[in-house]
């Protein structure tokens, strides 16, 4: 049995691990960390998880981390790095669902997280926990970067056409939606339902930290430099990440649908709808799957792909369960096999 714990497991990211472990054959969690909550029980601040997870939540110390096989952080910006190498020496696996491992330089990310990172030389060992992507390096990785959730979505969709040469990798542009709960569960104005409601807008224009994520990664699959431009979207929805991908075509595209299908055939969490079709988040909502469809709109040279995932889910707790199961040589999909919520 794998003993997890999870540091930070107060916010949405956290409790999502913790519904998604709580069923998970093959896990104890048996450490949950929370600064403010020390001695409550998880169930008396979550019930929804009564008679599923028997824990406290005590402080997030190396000492108590250390019993663990493997450790999640969900945590603001800037804390797994304080804990990592003390963690890693104690022979702790570490997934990281913030953003502290996932730029690989050091400099580029203290210019778009504030703040000088503590452990640069752990970059280099970090691996990119897409398991679409790297699944082989995550299977022998103490230290996995678990990816954001546009940077999923928006991956998933562009990376077959990148990887074949298709489009021009200079001219990309991802249109992305994201719920409320993408935010993190804070009491901020700007996410509070009653201002969301009945609204809809665009923030981040000039420059939003998961760009260069998405740069990093399609430059990798590109095998040189992209040019991307990048829209965020707050939309009135709790859960759901809706990515429409722009790219210029410069190859024949008689095929899209078959590449697509033939890219993701063996990826389980992958889905490729069939032809015409319009991706719905309230499809993927509470699963780990990324739904897609390729439209080549009147025929003309512009491909459009339409990318849909649960933020929380696909787009972190989740990929980081498939993650963990890839490092510990579980099937992929233990403890993931959950159909999405309708209504």
């Amino acid at each position: 049995m794998i003993q997890a714990g999870i540091v930070g497991g107060t916010g949405y990211t956290g409790v999502e691990l913790l519904r998604i472990l709580a069923l998970h054959p093959e896990v104890n969690v048996s450490v949950v960390t929370s600064r403010n909550d020390i001695g409550t029980r998880v169930d008396a601040l979550y019930p929804s998880l009564r008679g599923a997870i028997d824990a406290v939540f005590s402080a997030p110390d190396i000492v108590g981390l250390s019993t663990c096989d493997v450790v999640f952080f969900a945590t603001p910006n800037g804390t797994a790095m304080l804990m990592a190498e003390q963690l890693l020496e104690h022979g702790v696996k570490i997934i990281d669902l913030s953003a502290d491992f996932r730029l690989k330089d050091a400099r580029e990310w203290q210019h778009w997280y504030g703040m000088e990172h503590a452990c640069p030389a752990l970059l280099t060992e970090a691996v990119y926990g897409l398991p679409e992507t790297h699944r082989a390096a995550i299977k022998n990785a103490r230290l996995v970067a678990n990816p954001g959730c546009y940077p999923t979505a928006v991956q998933l969709g562009f990376l077959p056409l990148l990887e074949n040469d298709l489009i021009d990798p200079h001219h990309l542009i991802a249109d992305v939606k994201s719920g409320v709960s993408g935010a993190g569960r804070k009491a901020e104005l700007g996410t509070l339902m009653s201002e969301t409601g009945e609204s809809f807008k665009a923030y981040g224009v000039a420059g939003h930290r998961h760009l260069p994520e998405i740069r990093q990664q399609l430059a990798l699959a590109a095998q040189q430099s992209i040019g991307l431009t990048f829209v965020p979207h707050l939309t009135p929805m709790i859960r759901g990440i809706h990515a429409t991908l722009y790219a210029r075509l410069n190859a024949d595209a008689s095929s899209l649908q078959a590449l697509f299908e033939q890219k993701y055939a063996d990826e389980v969490f992958v889905d490729v709808l069939p032809a015409n079709s319009h991706p719905d988040t309230r499809n993927v909502r509470g699963s780990n799957y990324c739904h897609i469809s390729i439209h080549q709109p009147q025929g003309q040279d512009t491909v459009v792909v339409l990318s849909v995932i649960d933020n929380l889910v696909k787009g972190a707790a989740g990929q980081a369960v498939q993650n963990m199961n890839l490092m510990f040589g579980l099937p992929e999909q233990t403890g993931l096999n959950t159909v999405a919520l309708y209504p």
